[in-house]
């Protein structure tokens, strides 16, 4: 046996070997893949999908009970599966995880508004699921795929040359989208809302406790993301005025802690030097702190909401912090900007 055979013949072995490595998380991921190329954050069963569980004939036939209205962006569902089938693929060349992650993509494609946002929610369009959605940072870990499928990153290379040229065209629709739902406070550009309007791209409010208001750790994320683009004047427009309005409207000497008493989280705002919070919701005209509760009432008194909605949801962040002393001059270094 010649050396140039031994070498095809190793490299057909090793080829089919890889083929065949599973990973265990990436097996279930593919089971819980819904027929339209998505995932959702719950099953049939409204339970969370939880992939610490182990499928057993009950379970799966709770998960393929499943429908395309379960489909989502909501809570990382997707991204996350697609990013963790990548992740896999990588690690084993196991070509059922590419094809999973690819048929992925396309769903994430094919749910995206000609105005270049993204609903919470695709195919189901009930109340607020059909806003474009950056809560829970929905569209903005949708466009980083997009973006990472375009530029081969984090072992998005392997994803088909057709896959790059339609994420290339979706990826720059979402940007022009993003900057055009920049919020405009007296003239002047300020940050982002939750969610827009899919038509008019107006902002408007979710649940009964998410008012319309601009949204501070969401916006965060947006310009974490703008960041990565080239610069443009449009651009750097953009996140030179939110880091603006982060520094104007942060809230000096107090920090914002979780904690746990039993299964019961206690979210505390409390007074502390040198350190400063940002609450999550601003109210757009006024630009003040600005509170939901269950009811659907609004609120810019903290302490007026309910108990249940004071402990249940997070009020305030510092996420601001780093990206003013941090990441934004690192920004402008990189790209040659005067602060």
């Amino acid at each position: 046996m010649n050396l140039k055979f031994k070498i095809a013949s190793f490299c057909l072995i090793t080829a089919t070997f890889s083929a065949q490595v599973k990973d265990t998380l990436a097996e279930k991921m593919m089971v819980y893949q819904l027929p339209n190329g998505g995932w959702g954050k719950h099953m049939s069963n409204k339970k969370e999908v939880d992939y610490k569980k182990k499928i057993d004939p009950k379970l799966l036939k709770i998960i393929k009970a499943g429908d395309n209205n379960l489909a989502t962006i909501d809570n990382n569902a997707t991204s996350r599966e697609i990013n963790g089938l990548i992740n896999a693929y990588s690690t084993t060349k196991n070509p059922a995880y590419l094809k999973s992650a690819e048929k992925g993509i396309e769903y994430l494609l094919s749910m995206q508004y000609e105005n270049g946002g993204f609903p919470q929610y695709f195919p189901n369009s009930a109340i607020y699921r059909k806003q474009v959605t950056y809560n829970d940072n929905a569209m903005i870990n949708v466009l980083t795929i997009l973006y990472n499928i375009s530029e081969g990153k984090e072992g998005f290379d392997a994803v088909s040359s057709q896959l790059k040229e339609k994420s290339k065209v979706a990826l720059q629709k979402g940007i022009a989208c993003v900057l055009k739902t920049q919020v405009l406070q007296n003239g002047k550009l300020s940050i982002w809302a939750d969610q827009y309007n899919e038509v008019t791209l107006v902002p408007e409010k979710a649940r009964a406790f998410e008012p319309m208001s601009l949204a501070t750790g969401e916006s965060v994320n947006i310009v974490k993301f703008l960041m990565l683009q080239p610069v443009t004047l449009e651009i750097e427009k953009s996140i030179r005025s939110a880091v603006q309005w982060f520094k104007e409207s942060k809230i000096d000497g107090y920090t914002y802690n979780v904690s746990r008493e039993s299964e019961k989280a206690i979210r505390t705002l409390s007074k502390k030097e040198g350190s400063a919070v940002w609450a999550r919701f601003y109210d757009i005209p006024t630009n003040k702190p600005v509170f939901g509760d269950r009811d659907g009432s609004v609120k810019f008194n903290y302490e007026e909401v309910s108990e249940e909605r004071r402990m249940g949801y997070s009020w305030y962040n510092e996420a601001g912090t780093k990206l003013i002393e941090n990441e934004f001059p690192k920004w402008l270094k990189r790209n040659k900007l005067t602060q």
